[in-house]
């Protein structure tokens, strides 16, 4: 069951997911509450497993992954757990999502380029067991929240 969040928690989140960065004095001030305050919540959301990690937010092209794929999995019954154990091992792999429909995960890839991707594809994804089918579908574009 979720955890209970009130205003000022959710205040605190989105400034969170804004700006990761922002010092506890700030984000305090902001949400019109004591530093002391503001950092205890800050902790039980960390212990309630609301707030899960803090990272850096890239953009993949300036990076080098210059080729990005949504992968469609089909996978034999009962395998989901094996294949996301198989998955970890991957690095290209940003996202993995088990959805409904005519397959059964969704992958986003990111590659520094088309032999890398085919490489991903054809040599690993498609040699595992669990793996029946794929489909891919290049990204040909993608639209990016705005810099706050």
């Amino acid at each position: 069951m979720a955890p209970a969040l009130d205003e000022v928690d959710r205040r605190i989140v989105e400034l969170l997911r804004t700006d990761g960065r922002i010092s506890v004095r700030k984000l305090a001030e902001q949400v019109n509450v004591s530093r002391a305050n503001a950092y205890a919540r800050i902790e039980r959301l960390t212990s309630s497993g609301v707030i899960t990690g803090y990272h850096a937010t890239i953009d993949p092209h300036r990076y080098g992954y210059t080729v990005s794929a949504y992968l469609a999995v089909k996978l034999r019954q009962r395998s989901w757990r094996e294949f996301t154990q198989r998955l970890a091992d991957m690095p290209e792999i940003e996202h993995a999502a088990m959805v409904s429909g005519g397959y059964d995960g969704l992958l986003l890839v990111r590659t520094t380029d088309s032999d890398a991707l085919r490489d991903v594809v054809l040599d690993r994804l498609q040699s595992m067991p669990e793996v029946m089918a794929t489909h891919t579908m290049f990204i040909l574009d993608e639209l990016r929240p705005k810099p706050s």
